[in-house]
């Protein structure tokens, strides 16, 4: 029996669209119904999985795997080596999940040992210039826009939305539903479902819209302000902020909390507002602005 369309016509094989003004080597693989534009470069030991969309002057380079369904835009540059003082002989790789949208001129490095992979989950969005560093590991569902620069080895957790220009240092994370506002610099690590103020580089809330537009309900967000509360208003030591978020919120999204913060290595980033009874009066012959010191976990 012949195979047929749902409109009644013969079934069409998926075909790969692949322009002549391609280069493309014989040791990559690539999948079914993958597009590739003109001028694009896809060097040996390369995996493109079906239904990716390569517009012009996309290169991909060794060590690179792509899921299906992802979509690269003009002068994207995946899997470069990394940007590092010690080139290692054998870098690691870059693994890339399904249904990404990686806009023009982003940059994506391979990890810096062999057994190591620079990661990127599912359906991500990567705005135009947008900085991937060796050994990062992203997500699924986060939004980058355009600039963000991640260092080496930051790890972002689903949902996050890193606004424009912002620069992260190395080692840091970036907690699941986190908002990070514009030209931030991130370098400590942001709580899951907080809010950084892009001016001062603060946590200043929750991130509410984020939480309902995931669909997450009043009852679980009045119960992560309340743990919001513990950690940056109650005053409390940080072994009893610990104490208490393991305790009293060990369900939920909550306990999201608790797991972030008790694996900390770098701190967290402190409130915008401080907390009570911490004002320091400022002597009237100080003209400029005392520096604004971030407390350290521990």
């Amino acid at each position: 029996m012949r195979r047929t369309t749902h409109r009644g016509y013969p079934f069409a094989p998926k075909r790969n669209r692949i322009s002549p003004l391609a280069v493309i080597s014989s040791e990559a693989s690539i999948g079914a119904d993958v597009e590739i534009g003109p001028f694009c470069v896809i060097e040996p030991d390369v995996s493109i999985g079906e239904g990716c969309v390569l517009e012009s002057r996309v290169v991909v380079k060794s060590g690179t795997t792509l899921g299906p369904n992802n979509h690269l835009f003009e002068g994207a540059v995946i899997g470069g080596l990394p940007q590092h003082v010690h080139m290692p002989e054998s870098p690691g790789r870059v693994i890339i999940g399904a249904g990404n949208t990686i806009r023009e001129n982003v940059t994506i490095h391979r990890a810096l040992e062999a057994d190591e992979a620079t990661v990127v989950g599912d359906n991500n969005l990567l705005m135009v210039n947008v900085h991937i560093a060796h050994d990062c590991r992203l997500g699924n569902l986060t939004i980058f826009a355009n600039n963000a620069m991640l260092a080496g080895h930051v790890t972002v957790g689903d949902r996050a939305y890193v606004s424009g220009a912002v620069a992260v240092h190395q080692f840091c994370r970036i907690g699941p539903l986190a908002m990070v506002g514009g030209q931030a610099h991130i370098v400590k690590d942001v709580p899951p479902f907080v809010t950084v103020d892009g001016l001062s580089s603060l946590v200043v809330g929750l991130n509410q819209i984020g939480l309902r537009r995931a669909g997450h309900s009043s009852a679980e967000v009045r119960r992560l302000k309340e743990a919001y509360r513990v950690i940056y208003r109650s005053g409390a030591p940080w072994n009893e902020i610990l104490a208490r978020l393991r305790e009293e919120f060990n369900d939920g999204l909550a306990a999201l909390f608790y797991q972030f913060l008790s694996t900390t290595t770098r701190g967290i980033l402190c409130e915008r507002r401080p907390p009570p009874g911490a004002t320091i009066r400022i002597p009237q012959e100080i003209s400029e602005p005392l520096p604004v010191r971030h407390a350290r976990a521990g």
